[in-house]
């Protein structure tokens, strides 16, 4: 079996009363795409900088490559950070920006040269060595960054918040050249963000972190379509929920009173007959049908280019469904009365 490139093992650190990391555990495979996703004060950052070596854990190891480096300090672990604000010299060329690292391990110029000028390349950004920070755009300097971080080919590349700074499109455009980039150097590379989106497309696994512990670790696909509890699937993507109360369970099958009348849904772990629940459908597992008897009723209907999603008033219920565009199709407008309905299988319920 390969050993991880980092382990986390049980690791806890407070300031003060104030626990940001709860004996969390973590297994990040050779040249993976890892992402740890959560909101503001949720752990994440704090793991990463102990992996970093910023932060020393309380209680707990850090192993890099499978050798214990808790009490390493930062610059001794063979692991480079890219840092929200880029961190970059203002005074220093992009190359003299870049090629610093290795200056301070005392690299030949020729070998030097080189190096440098292939982590440039890496990052597109050839003919640029001579301008200074203050003459990139926020896109640039980003791959400027990016570029200093890998020069000398860590094994773990931890990268905190890397896109937050820069607007919609540019970010778009980064974030394809880093999954590129992590899939053309095998280096494993270490994410958090906020972004959900962000997580969903970049990552080979992802954990989500909540008030210092790791809720779910997995693929995009499997925390997407089967969160581990409500806080999760609330948390990623949209969802409607109907809450109710469970009546049956028959294999996968669960029946839940909701609202006067009876739902299907999948069920993925245990669950008491009798307990309050939610079930949870995702706006592309919404079915709706035209229909004047109908009893709802479009509130909004916002073409999207791909498709259209649609607000619908169901009674007591508020429905949100997404349709994906077909040719010549016209989206049903605000006002038309519609049915909604969803296959059992493509429905989960939780625990309330």
């Amino acid at each position: 079996m390969e050993t991880p490139a980092v382990t986390v093992d049980h690791c806890t650190r407070a300031y003060g009363d104030f626990v940001a990391v709860n004996d969390v555990s973590l297994e990040i495979r050779q040249g993976e795409f890892f992402t740890l996703l959560g909101s503001s004060g949720s752990g994440k950052t704090t793991t990463l900088r102990m992996i970093a070596g910023f932060e020393r854990p309380d209680a707990g190891r850090i192993l890099i490559g499978g050798h214990d480096v808790t009490w390493q300090p930062a610059h001794r672990r063979n692991v480079h950070t890219v840092f929200q604000d880029y961190a970059l010299f203002p005074h220093m060329t992009v190359f003299n920006n870049v090629a610093f690292s290795l200056r301070v391990k005392r690299h030949s110029r020729d070998d030097l040269r080189k190096s440098v000028m292939e982590a440039i390349e890496m990052v597109q950004l050839a003919g640029f060595e001579k301008r200074k920070p203050t003459q990139l755009s926020g896109g640039q300097q980003q791959r400027v960054a990016l570029a200093r971080a890998l020069v000398d080919h860590p094994s773990v590349l931890l990268l905190d918040e890397p896109l937050s700074a820069l607007d919609a499109k540019i970010r778009g455009e980064v974030r394809e050249e880093l999954k590129t980039l992590q899939r053309n150097t095998g280096i494993t590379f270490i994410y958090v963000t906020h972004d959900q989106e962000e997580a969903l497309t970049l990552s080979d696994r992802m954990a989500i972190m909540r008030h210092g512990k790791v809720l779910q670790v997995g693929p995009p696909l499997q925390v997407y379509e089967q969160p581990a509890d409500l806080f999760v699937a609330e948390f990623i993507g949209k969802a409607n929920f109907v809450p109710g109360v469970l009546k049956s369970v028959e294999g996968k099958k669960a029946i839940v009173q909701a609202n006067g009348s009876t739902v299907g849904a999948s069920v993925l772990s245990p669950i008491e007959i009798g307990s309050n629940v939610v079930v949870m459908i995702r706006p592309e597992n919404m079915r709706i049908t035209a229909a004047e008897s109908a009893a709802g009723t479009i509130k909004q209907s916002s073409y999207l280019g791909h498709g259209t999603e649609y607000l619908i008033d169901h009674g007591s219920d508020v429905f949100r469904a997404l349709q994906l565009r077909r040719r010549g199709e016209v989206p049903l407008p605000e006002g038309a009365k519609v049915e909604c309905h969803w296959n059992w299988e493509e429905a989960i319920v939780f625990r309330k």
